[in-house]
């Protein structure tokens, strides 16, 4: 057998200890940004919706029997019912159902977006920042070009040239929405480029990516995970808007937004509510949730208001 030094077996015995220590604070702090995030009786309450309307899309076949896309022309602009919880469409079209299945699309499209979004962002964001010069200069130029123009016009425009599906869309919200998560994740690699121990790593020659990508950037992992929920609820928000205009996913499948596009004149307003209401409220219900989850996060994440 091949006996340790004591010398070897002390620093075996100091690494272990090191190791543990670094996880039990690692465990302590998850613990403590856990706890004040749900000591936030908002950021609770919109977990919890959250929780309900998303686990609700998820398991829609086994919440209702009906397709949300056969028509029924026996069961036209039917009101809600105990066959139709909240009643049928122009074409028969079962409601309650077309919302469950309709999340799914919707909340699929504004959470992609905001992840590529974020992924595109963060990943120039830090390198621009952390290196600066003529490359940090030509993005800044070309994230301010795509900010410079209003947002919903960008997004129209691009639209009528890609044309309309659901992957399109996603694509065209990362297109119109990397800028402003590149901004802030350079703006945040800027405040910490010149701590000492980014300087340190420096000297002792690690790689501009290793630096970067390993040690500085879970250090804006917080306003980045703020930044996906924020983002999630805008872009659900506005393919409800694009769908409402005709603009969005063909109006064959179900999103929130296409239920509200079948409802957009006056007569249904007035005397169909079920049609436009119902969904109305889950989308305000959902996005609430969302920026709430988001308030909570940037609260527990932000190391001033950390107890």
């Amino acid at each position: 057998m091949i006996s340790l030094s004591p010398k070897k077996r002390l620093n075996d015995k100091f690494d272990k200890i090191k190791e543990r220590e670094e996880n039990k604070t690692f465990k302590e702090s998850g613990n403590r940004l856990v706890k004040k995030m749900f000591s936030n009786k908002l950021t609770t309450v919109g977990l919890g919706i959250f929780s309900i309307i998303l686990l609700a899309c998820i398991f829609a076949p086994l919440l209702t029997k009906y397709d949300p896309l056969a028509v029924d022309m026996k069961s036209i602009l039917k009101p809600p019912s105990s066959e139709h919880i909240l009643g049928t469409d122009k074409i028969g079209r079962d409601i309650f159902s077309r919302i469950l299945y309709g999340g799914r699309l919707s909340i699929l499209i504004g959470f992609g977006s905001a992840m590529g979004c974020a992924i595109i962002g963060v990943l120039l964001g830090c390198y621009s920042g952390y290196k600066g010069g003529i490359l940090d200069a030509i993005l800044v130029r070309i994230s301010e070009v795509f900010m410079s123009f209003p947002q919903l016009i960008l997004v129209l425009m691009l639209v009528s040239i890609i044309g309309q599906s659901a992957s399109n869309i996603i694509i065209i919200f990362i297109i119109c929405g990397w800028g402003s998560v590149f901004r802030m994740a350079r703006s945040q690699i800027l405040s910490i480029r010149e701590e000492e121990y980014v300087q340190s790593l420096k000297v002792f020659g690690l790689n501009d990516f290793v630096i970067c990508y390993k040690h500085m950037l879970p250090n804006i992992i917080g306003p980045v995970s703020v930044n996906i929920t924020l983002s999630t609820a805008m872009f659900i928000l506005e393919e409800a808007a694009l769908s409402f205009l005709g603009l969005g996913v063909p109006l064959e499948i179900a999103t929130w937004g296409n239920i509200l596009n079948a409802s957009q004149d006056l007569f249904t307003l007035q005397n169909n509510w079920w049609m436009w209401l119902p969904v109305g409220i889950v989308i305000s219900l959902f996005v609430m949730s969302i920026n709430f989850v988001g308030d909570g996060l940037r609260d527990s994440t932000d190391p001033t208001s950390v107890e």
